[in-house]
């Protein structure tokens, strides 16, 4: 039988899965391809099924996969296709399958993330919404299995790294503080006035990173940082006045960790997902990521500010979710959702993405998380409250320029 590790990757034809693909290349003899999924992307993944040749692939609705299983065919490939949201948890939990990178965006990937550790695959989680909405109930799960999970974000890998093995919880290992570092996004220094006017494309425009569409969005609102803030709780066992968010424009330094002794142990790079991609995939070896190297020399300096929580309200919203705890995390994510969906679809402002959330906290009761199901159900009842505060918004602004 080949030693080779076994891979399912949720989410291949997106930035994080593209970057997996890219470093299994690299490693053909450590990696095997078992399966892949994408939502839409059909042919993004039929190119990949031809490249890595898996056992099996997924897409959500059943004519694009049925038409990919004839391409397949023609090509001569034997790589089954499924289509659906239960595929997705199929192919998570394969017996032959031995790791899973959980890639898919969005609360989408939560069930699918959940199988895996049910089924006591090592996780390479990129889907943060996993633990921002289902912390305890996904850790629960990694914990009965036995599991590891590894983080992919770029920070909480760096984290990771900077933190001794097995340490436990923050105060046991002597760490003082988590600092996550924040490139600031292109509107690190604008004014409120000019985040009036942000379109899309400039929103989508990050000055460090290569990434999607949803997830630039919130990096320009720091969203994406307050969603990692909760994550890291629910990683490390930090409580939230152990986590501080520290803007650091280069994205070079990926976060630190800080201990009671004063040092800092800071995991540096440039910034290139295929690190942290390239770090859990052969965890505990390293293994080359085809990254280019850092020359700190022609660098220069490396600078640090703290964030303007009046320029970033979503990052207070997120501390204030994480503080209540229960479902409001799951709450805030689903009301970021639709707010950031409306926002690239242009019916709604920039501005309005963290007053769409707040407006959806004030309405939405929050409840102690007992089981998956009340993670669901605050989801749901957030997207309908989110989806409203739309129409209204909607409504107003026609009647205010129909007038």
């Amino acid at each position: 039988m080949s030693d080779r590790k076994r891979l399912t990757i949720l989410g291949s034809t997106g930035s994080i899965g593209a970057s997996t693909l890219d470093v299994v290349a690299r490693h053909r003899e450590r990696f095997e391809v078992v399966a892949l999924t994408a939502r839409h992307q059909a042919e993004a993944l039929y190119q990949q099924c031809l490249a890595f040749q898996p056992r099996m692939a997924v897409l959500l609705e059943p004519g694009a996969a049925q038409e990919l299983q004839q391409r397949l065919l023609q090509a001569g490939l034997r790589c089954k296709v499924l289509s659906g949201a239960k595929a997705l948890e199929e192919v998570a939990s394969l017996p032959d399958v031995d790791t899973v990178m959980a890639a898919i965006v969005g609360v989408a990937g939560l069930r699918p993330t959940l199988a895996a550790a049910r089924a006591g695959k090592r996780i390479l989680l990129a889907n943060k919404e996993s633990l921002v909405t289902a912390g305890a109930v996904l850790m629960d799960a990694v914990r009965a299995s036995g599991t590891t999970l590894l983080p992919i974000d770029s920070e909480h890998n760096a984290v990771f790294q900077a933190l001794p093995r097995s340490s436990g919880a923050p105060d046991t290992a002597g760490v003082r503080r988590i600092l996550l570092t924040a490139s600031g996004g292109p509107f690190r220094s604008a004014s409120l006035r000019q985040l009036e006017d942000v379109t899309p494309a400039q929103a989508c425009a990050h000055p460090n990173w290569v990434m999607g569409r949803k997830i630039s969005v919130d990096s320009a609102t720091m969203m994406n940082k307050g969603l990692e803030v909760i994550e890291a709780h629910w990683l490390f066992g930090a409580r939230p006045d152990q986590i501080e968010v520290v803007i650091h424009p280069e994205s070079v330094v990926h976060s630190l960790v800080e201990y009671v002794d004063g040092s800092v142990i800071a995991q540096l790079g440039n910034p290139d997902m295929r690190t942290p991609i390239a770090y859990a995939l052969g965890f505990p070896e390293r293994i080359d990521a085809g990254v280019e190297f850092l020359d700190l020399p022609r660098i220069g300096a490396l600078h640090f500010e703290r964030p303007d929580r009046d320029r970033f309200p979503c990052l207070r919203l997120a501390y204030e979710a994480l503080a209540a705890g229960g479902t409001a995390p799951a709450v805030l994510n689903a009301a970021n959702e639709v707010a950031v969906a409306g926002f690239l679809a242009g019916t709604t402002g920039f501005r309005q993405i963290p007053a769409l959330i707040e407006a959806v906290l004030s309405d939405v009761a929050w409840r102690a998380v007992g089981s998956l199901e009340d993670v669901l159900a605050a989801d749901s009842a957030a997207r309908e409250s989110a989806g409203g505060w739309l129409r209204a918004a909607r409504h107003a602004a026609f009647a205010v320029h129909g007038s």
